[in-house]
C-alpha cells in the first residue's frame, strides 16, 4: 500500500530530503578522511540494502514492469547513485569548492529543462523565477564560503581544473536525470520499492571496486564514532532521502521539485555554522534569503500551475 501525501506534505518531503542530503554531505567529511571512496560508497549501499530488505517484496497490486520501466530503474541508480558519486568526488578533487558550488547551482534549471523536454511539463514564469532565485542564492553562498578563507585549493590552480569543472557539471546532469526519471517511476512503483531497488543496483555496481578496496583496508583503525556516523550516512543517503524525494514527487511536478535542490547547499552551510562552528556572514544570510524566496515562489498556489503531467 503506497502513501500519497497532500501537496503541502509533498513539498515538506522534498525540503526534508534535500536538507538531509546537505546535512550528511557536511557531516560525512570525517568519513571521507577515514575510509577510501569506493569502500565508503559500498558500505553505504550495503547498509541501505539491509535496512530496506522488507521493501524489496513486490506488492500484490504492483503491475509487471515494462522493458522501458526496467531500464529506467537501472538508469535511476546508475546516474543518480553510482555515477553522481564518482563524478562529484573526483570533480571536486580537481577543481575548487567555489567553482563546484556555482556549477551545482544549475541543478534546478537543468531539472526544469529536462522536465520540459522529457516529461512535457509546462514551466511557468514563476517557477523559472524560483529557479533563478535558487541559482543566485547558491552562487552567493559559494562566494560567501570563498570570502571566509577556505583552505587554498592547490588542485584548482592546476591545469586539470577545467576537467574537474566538467565532471561537476556531469554530476549536475546526473542529479537532474535522477529527479526526472524518479517522476516517471512514481507512476509504476511505490517510493519504498524505488528506494530499495535502485539501492540494490547501486550495491551491485559498487561491489567489485568496494570489495577489492576492503581486502586491502585495515578496519581496526576505524574508531567507534566513525562507525556510528557511517550508519547515519548509509540510512540517510540510501533510505530516508530517497523515500522522501520519491514520495514528494508523487504529487509535485519534477520541474517544480527541482527548485528544492537549493536546500542541499543551504543545509550543508547551516550544519557548518550550527554543528561545525563556522561563522555566518551577511553575504551568507542574503544567500539563504534569496534561496528561500525562490522556494516560496515555487510553492505558493497559483492558476493552473499545480497540475501534474500525464506520465
Amino acid at each position: 500500500m503506497s502513501y500519497t501525501p497532500s501537496r503541502p506534505l509533498g513539498y515538506g518531503c522534498l525540503i526534508l530530503s534535500m536538507s538531509l542530503v546537505g546535512a550528511y554531505v557536511a557531516l560525512t567529511k570525517p568519513l571521507a578522511a577515514m575510509l577510501p571512496v569506493f569502500l565508503l560508497a559500498w558500505l553505504r549501499f550495503a547498509i541501505g540494502a539491509v535496512a530496506m530488505v522488507r521493501w524489496m517484496k513486490k506488492p500484490a497490486d504492483e503491475k509487471p514492469l515494462s522493458t522501458q520501466s526496467r531500464w529506467l530503474v537501472f538508469l535511476e541508480s546508475f546516474l543518480g547513485n553510482f555515477l553522481f558519486t564518482l563524478c562529484m568526488i573526483t570533480g571536486v578533487s580537481m577543481t575548487n569548492a567555489v567553482s563546484a558550488g556555482v556549477i551545482m547551482s544549475a541543478i534546478p534549471a537543468v531539472v526544469a529543462v529536462m522536465s520540459w523536454i522529457f516529461l512535457k511539463e509546462k514551466i511557468s514564469l514563476r517557477v523559472w523565477g524560483a529557479v533563478a532565485c535558487g541559482a543566485i542564492g547558491i552562487g552567493l553562498l559559494s562566494l560567501a564560503k570563498d570570502t571566509h578563507g577556505a583552505a587554498p585549493a592547490a588542485n584548482a590552480a592546476g591545469q586539470y581544473a577545467w576537467l574537474g569543472n566538467v565532471l561537476v557539471f556531469c554530476a549536475v546532469l546526473c542529479e537532474a536525470s535522477y529527479a526526472v526519471i524518479g517522476k516517471k517511476l512514481t507512476a509504476v512503483l511505490t517510493p519504498k520499492r524505488i528506494s530499495a531497488v535502485i539501492n540494490l543496483w547501486g550495491l551491485l555496481l559498487m561491489t567489485p571496486m568496494g570489495f577489492y578496496t576492503a581486502l586491502h583496508f585495515d578496519f581496526a583503525v576505524v574508531p567507534v564514532d566513525i562507525w556510528v556516523l557511517l550508519l547515519f550516512y548509509g540510512l540517510a543517503a540510501s533510505v530516508w532521502t530517497v523515500w522522501l524525494w520519491m514520495t514528494g514527487l508523487k504529487v509535485v511536478p519534477a520541474a517544480r521539485a527541482g527548485v528544492f535542490t537549493v536546500m542541499l547547499p543551504v543545509s550543508a552551510a547551516l550544519v557548518g555554522v550550527v554543528v561545525l562552528g563556522e561563522s555566518l556572514s551577511a553575504l551568507q544570510a542574503s544567500a539563504f534569503a534569496v534561496a528561500l524566496a525562490g522556494m516560496l515562489l515555487a510553492t505558493l498556489p497559483g492558476r493552473n500551475t499545480d497540475s501534474l503531467p500525464l506520465h
